[in-house]
């Protein structure tokens, strides 16, 4: 699971969006510059089936859907800020 969400730019962006209180999928992917719908949907499934983030639909018409983390995303948004840390300082360093 890490790797596939560490390895994914997309993944990180979208929890990144998440944490900062961008809830809509519309939102998510004007904030995402260039994530098509397609790709955006499938980060959210996979998001959701890994328990990162929860999708919350709500019965209104039109339809409004929004995603939120779980405790395990809230534990795991500071460890991909840690990586992304560590790789500033490793592309400052030239290493």
């Amino acid at each position: 699971m890490v790797e596939s969400i560490v390895g994914c730019k997309w993944s990180m962006g979208v929890l990144d969006a998440i944490d900062d209180g961008v809830h809509r999928p519309g939102e998510l992917q004007k904030t995402c510059a260039g994530i098509s719908t397609k790709v955006l949907n499938e980060r959210l499934r996979k998001l959701c089936r890994f328990g990162l983030i929860e999708r919350e639909a709500y019965p209104e018409i039109p339809p409004r859907v929004e995603y939120h983390l779980t405790t395990r995303g809230k534990k795991f948004v500071p460890i991909l800020d840690a990586i992304r840390q560590l790789q500033d300082e490793l592309e400052d360093t030239g290493s």
